[in-house]
């Protein structure tokens, strides 16, 4: 039986089940101060038996197995969670071995085991909401260098008419600053839920999305391209994606269809809390070790 926590910036998913994804209880719980959440979140946990526990985490996470930090939540803008030390506090409250990664990594591990991409031995995984997130697996591992990546960070090309100045702390007009959910509220006047028939709101989006996918495509060459987040439920945008990702990459690689290619979650909301479960069967099954496979038996 294992623990998993899908750690969000807004809320806590936390549920109890088996690698399969089969899931006996779960439970949200708000994201306020650690020491708040935390507490509900061991309190829930505290009812089960665990043989270990899996946290696909927001970010940027320490996930060096090796560091002094690792386990940790660093440079996050949710300055209470700043350098927060997650797995520790976690191991604290339950001696066993316990998994960990960013939630973008979870998810894309949830969908290459059960989701959109199961067969595949790549995919990569985006999250397009409060924030751009990004995990990949490649040849049926994680990617992990130095670090997990940062995707949502990257630069892309300003559309011509577009005058907004970017809504990331850090970089300003990077892709999170110009297509994330508080970019599009800031830009527009209102949340995306509202703009769903203005064409050019998501017009705009897909041109965006559309480049960094071009980025990912030439570098990572994934066999399968999964959008999730709730700014994709606005399914409008995914014809503007199509649309320009042709247009970008102007005939230099020939693309799948791209309908195909580039889907939805096949786990829908549940891709993230699944891929927390595999990385807890991880953990009781390398000790802790911090292998970072697809999760295949």
């Amino acid at each position: 039986m294992y623990g998993a926590i899908e750690a969000g910036g807004t809320k806590f998913v936390c549920a109890v089940g088996d690698e399969s994804g089969t899931i006996i209880e779960r439970v949200k719980i708000p994201t306020t101060v650690p020491e708040e959440t935390m507490a509900e979140v061991i309190a829930f946990f505290k009812k089960y038996e665990l043989d270990a526990i899996g946290i696909g985490s927001f970010g940027p996470v320490d996930v060096n197995p090796e560091s002094e930090t690792y386990g940790m939540i660093t440079s996050t803008p949710k300055l209470a969670w700043r350098h927060f030390p997650f797995v520790q506090a976690m191991k604290d409250a339950f001696p066993v071995p316990i998994g960990f990664n960013t939630d973008v990594n979870a998810a894309a591990l949830g969908e290459a085991v059960h989701g959109a991409a199961k067969g595949l031995d790549s995919c990569l995984y985006i999250t397009v909401g409060t924030g751009i997130g990004a995990g990949a697996v490649v040849q049926g591992r994680l990617l992990q260098g130095l670090s997990h990546p940062e995707m949502g960070h990257i630069l892309v090309r300003r559309h011509p008419d577009d005058e907004y100045q970017g809504k990331c702390p850090y970089h300003g007009d990077c892709l999170e600053g110009l297509a994330a959910g508080p970019a599009i509220e800031e830009r527009w006047g209102e949340k995306g839920i509202n703009l769903v028939d203005r064409m050019e709101v998501w017009d705009l989006e897909g041109y965006y999305i559309a480049q960094a996918l071009m980025q990912y495509i030439l570098i990572l060459s994934p066999k399968r391209i999964i959008l999730g987040g709730g700014v994709m439920n606005q399914k409008q945008v995914f014809s503007s994606i199509y649309k320009y990702l042709q247009e970008f990459i102007s005939g230099y690689v020939t693309l799948p269809n791209l309908t195909e290619y580039i889907v939805s979650p096949g786990l829908g909301d549940n891709a993230g809390i699944t891929g927390s479960l595999l990385l807890a069967h991880q953990a009781f099954r390398d000790k802790g070790t911090g292998s970072l496979s697809r999760g295949d038996k």
